[in-house]
């Protein structure tokens, strides 16, 4: 007797259920981002869809489920994200664009439009392009400059501005060391490392924790080691009066306002996350105490 099969609605359920008892964070965005990408429909359609899945659909939505249930994020299994109106392809190299980082492009997008005029932006460590890519495409009058340590996460990078029909120059860099740009900035944006090693366990969900790259996510034993580096580092490409936008994690924007005013640079004041939480902080260069 042959055996009735699974339909797209069935698969999506038992999938969240399943994802469930295991613990896994938000089962039912899971289970139907996974179905919806992997059929090409919108996220809303795969509750209400009787067709059954062919073998091959159900052996893969399987094997997507099983590499969540080890915790692997949505976004590795898929190979790519997306952020703001961007989809980004993501290696080994790159980190996963999150949504908390949103709130740093529109205070860059702010700093932009409060000066009227064209501006030469650099993104410090730009891992997938996300920051550069959104201000490029969003401004595109701006000249958008991004720097990254590892290779591969340019490569990642320029593929994902030329998917995405953007104009970023890219430079191989750690922070500034070596860089040399047409001219000075007029904006400084960055989503630096700022997790200390000790903190980890208490700070990142397994998902970061064990898939995001670690030379992205670490600051080693100072969480502040990266903030420090900008503020000592940078001046000499920024513009006096250039604005500075940094992505902080929690309970740090107090202190990296100070080490940041320390060394010459305004604070301006904070930007919220979708959470509520404290997720940038805006400050303006201007010049040596």
């Amino acid at each position: 007797m042959r055996t009735r099969a699974t339909s797209v609605r069935e698969a999506v359920r038992d999938a969240a259920r399943r994802l469930r008892e295991a613990g896994v964070p938000e089962p039912e965005a899971s289970s139907q981002i996974l179905m919806a990408e992997l059929l090409g429909v919108p996220r809303g359609e795969v509750l209400v869809r009787e067709e059954p899945l062919s073998p091959e659909a159900a052996g893969r939505y399987e094997a997507w489920i099983s590499r969540r249930l080890r915790r692997e994020p949505v976004q590795r299994i898929l190979g790519y994200a997306y952020f703001r109106n961007l989809k980004l392809y993501l290696n080994e190299d790159t980190l996963i664009p999150r949504p908390d980082t949103e709130s740093v492009v529109e205070a860059a997008l702010e700093r932009i439009d409060a000066r009227g005029h064209p501006c030469r932006v650099l993104d410090v460590g730009t891992g997938s392009g996300a920051i550069a890519i959104a201000v490029a495409q969003e401004r595109p009058a701006c000249e958008v400059h991004a720097t990254d340590i590892s290779q591969r996460a340019l490569d990642a990078a320029r593929r994902n501005a030329a998917l995405n029909g953007t104009a970023v120059s890219f430079h191989l860099a750690d922070l500034a060391a070596g860089l040399h740009l047409p001219g000075k900035v007029d904006l400084l944006v960055s989503n630096p490392p700022y997790v200390d090693l000790r903190g980890a366990e208490r700070r990142l969900a397994p998902e970061v924790r064990e898939w995001d790259p670690p030379v992205a996510l670490y600051s080693g034993e100072d969480e502040y080691a990266f903030f420090r580096r900008i503020f000592d580092e940078t001046p000499p490409l920024l513009k006096e009066g250039a604005d500075v936008v940094l992505e902080v994690g929690d309970g740090q924007w107090e202190r990296v306002m100070e080490l940041g005013e320390a060394r010459g640079f305004r604070p301006l004041g904070t930007r919220r996350d979708l959470a509520g939480d404290i997720r940038a902080v805006l400050l303006r260069w201007e010049g040596a105490r």
